[in-house]
């Protein structure tokens, strides 16, 4: 079949027509050219932070979608940069132009056998809702290409509140793609990865300013959506929570933020700590205090190598071990950790009297 999509030479890349039908459009402002490769991927910092929330946090709409995405190697050599974005004249999100049967990935792939991995960095989660099935066309994908392994890192999660009609689909489908692990690592976006995507996909940012601090709100949302995805799917996800490390005062302004925020309770049971003195419960939330110090650039997690059957049931979940992290582990206020004994000194107290008891019965029977 001819592939759907039309790609042209540009100055520092190349711009796609991912159908190759789309025309200009007074509609959507990034028709008819919604996949760009190479530096052509780049955009301004003011449409990094309107569609993506860094470094303040999200505040923004979900109308407008941004999809980074990074072919590479099993050596983890890079293939290919590039980035998909959303079309609001046709209602068409990111991740379903690429991963399209017979579109742009499908053809990059059956051109190049060399790319294993594929590497997304979305403004959202990947939903199902019925306009789009992006988790669908990616499990399908990932079907026809047992041997590609495939990382989502998402900025928010898309639709799977209550409060949204498909919400119980979209949180079945991601339960479902996480299902595919370790084929599938599908993770928010945190710590040093900011960075990385500062530095390889946005224009205007070099040097220092690449490596400028995440703010405490949203630090918040990134641990608020590493809450909700373990929730959601019961697969741990690679998540680097950022801890304040050093002056007294700037530590407790960002714990009496994280304490009036109303994501503070994402991890139950879970608290900043703070030297030589606790935090005033009464100072307002300042989201936007400097919650990182000391930054460590991102490295690329290693290439993950799958088996050759990719046909797994839809209701397993695997769990996988986390690597040493900054943020503690979740704590389960209803269960006590496995392993742990409970109140084993009241049992060791019962059997001691038991065996007085006895002791004492047996002396009286003595005496008698």
């Amino acid at each position: 079949m001819e592939p759907l999509y039309e790609e042209y030479l540009a100055n520092h890349g190349t711009i796609v027509k991912p159908y190759y039908w789309l025309s200009f459009s007074l509609d959507c402002s990034n028709c008819p050219y919604h996949i760009r490769t190479g530096e052509e991927a780049r955009v301004p910092y003011t449409e990094f932070y309107q569609i993506f929330g860094f470094p303040y946090g999200p505040a923004y709409s979900q109308t407008k979608q941004l999809t980074f995405y990074e072919l590479k190697t099993s050596s983890g050599s890079l293939v290919q940069k590039g980035h998909a974005s959303s079309c609001t004249g046709n209602n068409t999100h990111p991740e379903s132009m690429l991963f399209e049967m017979n579109g742009y990935l499908d053809s990059a792939i059956r051109s190049n056998n060399a790319i294993r991995h594929i590497i997304l960095y979305s403004s959202n989660s990947p939903c199902n809702e019925a306009d789009h099935c992006c988790v669908s066309k990616m499990y399908n994908f990932l079907v026809m290409y047992p041997d590609v392994t495939l990382s989502i890192y998402f900025s928010q999660l898309y639709h799977t509140e209550p409060e949204f009609r498909a919400s119980a689909w979209n949180r079945e489908a991601l339960r479902s793609l996480a299902s595919l692990w370790p084929q599938v690592i599908l993770s928010p976006i945190s710590g040093g990865i900011w960075h990385s995507l500062l530095n390889n996909f946005v224009s205007g940012v070099s040097g220092s300013a690449v490596f400028q601090p995440i703010l405490t709100g949203r630090a918040l949302a990134d641990r608020h959506n590493a809450y909700e995805i373990n929730a959601i799917t019961g697969v741990r996800p690679y998540f680097t929570d950022v801890l304040p490390q050093t002056k007294e005062n700037q530590l407790m302004k960002a714990q009496a933020a994280l304490d009036s925020y109303p994501l503070n309770n994402a991890f139950p049971g879970q608290s900043f700590q703070v030297a030589n003195g606790q935090p005033q419960p009464n100072m307002s939330p300042d989201l936007r205090v400097p919650v990182v110090f000391v930054l460590v650039p991102f490295r690329d997690l290693p290439p993950i190598h799958v088996s050759q059957n990719p046909h797994k049931p839809r209701n397993i979940v695997r769990h996988l071990n986390m690597p040493q992290m900054l943020f503690q582990e979740t704590k389960d206020l209803g269960r006590p950790p496995s392993g742990m004994p409970v109140e084993r000194g009241e049992i060791m107290e019962q059997l001691a009297s038991t065996k007085e008891a006895d002791e004492k019965k047996k002396k009286k029977k003595g005496k008698k």
